[in-house]
């Protein structure tokens, strides 16, 4: 009944919480599965949070403005991820990689119950045709989170994203990464993992 518990202790907010939980991913035991609304409950806390973004109509002073631009000069204004090509998880596979160089990629689910899909992981690279090639902490994260979904029985979509419309300096690339992070607050970033308690292991 503890195990119960402390289970059901991480899913015990309502969607417009954004109240950090105390208990990390990494203390849950392999053995406990999550429950259809327990996933459905924490997919709807993130929506809550990114859907104005989606739609546009986030109010003035969401955006982290890391830059000290101007409002004209800011990089993010009129970002729109929906308008960037959405390619299956798989795409590395490809013969030829539909993306080359920098850019900064974007990884999404798109919950049937949802009015917009929910954005999962924003990452940056140098070199767009290879970096989702090999291990990486969010393919680990995704898999828990598709085995999860399956194990509920609902159904998942994951796509990436690349926009490659970005710095090819590292450092001012990575600046633009982090505002997109500290703005959409994706939950499988380390940077937001505790916020939304992701409740997914990736070892």
């Amino acid at each position: 009944m503890a195990a119960a518990a402390r289970q059901g202790d991480l899913f015990n907010q309502g969607p417009n919480s954004d109240q950090v939980l105390p208990l990390r991913s990494a203390q849950l035991p392999d053995e406990l599965s999550i429950s259809e609304e327990q996933l459905q409950t924490w997919q709807a806390r993130i929506h809550h949070h990114q859907a104005p973004l989606f739609q546009g109509t986030a109010t003035p002073g969401t955006q982290t403005q890391l830059f000290g631009a101007a409002p004209g000069n800011d990089p993010l204004a009129g970002f729109n991820p929906l308008a960037l090509r959405a390619l299956p998880l798989s795409f590395w596979r490809w013969p030829e990689s539909p993306h080359q160089g920098a850019a900064i990629y974007l990884v999404m689910d798109r919950p049937p119950q949802l009015e917009t899909p929910i954005l999962l992981y924003v990452g940056e690279t140098l070199a767009a045709d290879r970096r989702w090639k090999g291990d990486h902490d969010c393919k680990a994260y995704l898999a828990a989170y598709g085995e999860a979904l399956s194990s509920a029985g609902l159904a998942s979509q994951p796509s990436i994203r690349f926009w490659g419309d970005v710095p090819t300096q590292t450092r001012a690339r990575r600046r633009l990464e982090l505002e997109l992070i500290q703005t959409w607050l994706p939950p499988f970033n380390k940077e937001t993992r505790e916020r939304w308690a992701t409740p997914f292991r990736a070892d």
